[in-house]
């Protein structure tokens, strides 16, 4: 029969406790964590926003009541002549902004331009109204 000692029944608990805890230590794939140590993934990262998106916003935080957005009927760039008539036929606008590689402008007031000269505008260019949108 064989003699156990203290010494060598402690290395048998020493070797067991290592049995243990080796297979939790290695991985298959070091470079891969395991399918339960994943780390969560992060959100997506948000698309990036058009010019029109970042300068509407860039309007809608000046808190203006009215938002308009101008652009030409035959859908070139606005030049020097359609600026100024912008500015005399809607002098209440407070905030301009072009955008759109030029060819469209967005602007912000708190006159309601229905009741100035958005008529006349109208006949010159495409107007969107983007109050509340």
């Amino acid at each position: 029969m064989a003699k156990i000692t203290l010494k060598s029944s402690m290395a048998g608990i020493a070797l067991a406790v290592m049995g243990l805890t080796l297979p939790a230590c290695s991985s298959e794939n070091p470079t891969q964590p395991s399918a339960g140590n994943a780390p969560s993934s992060a959100p997506a990262a948000a698309s990036p926003k058009s010019s029109f998106e970042r300068d509407l916003q860039f309007i809608r935080n000046g808190q203006f009541t009215y938002v308009w957005v101008f652009s030409r009927k035959d859908g070139k760039p606005l030049d020097r002549d359609d600026a100024n008539f912008l500015r005399q036929s809607a002098p209440q606008v407070i905030d301009w902004v072009t955008t759109d590689e030029g060819k469209r402008v967005i602007g912000g007031t708190n006159f309601d331009l229905e009741q100035g000269g958005l008529p006349e505008l109208r006949k010159r260019f495409v107007v969107e109204d983007y109050t509340g949108k």
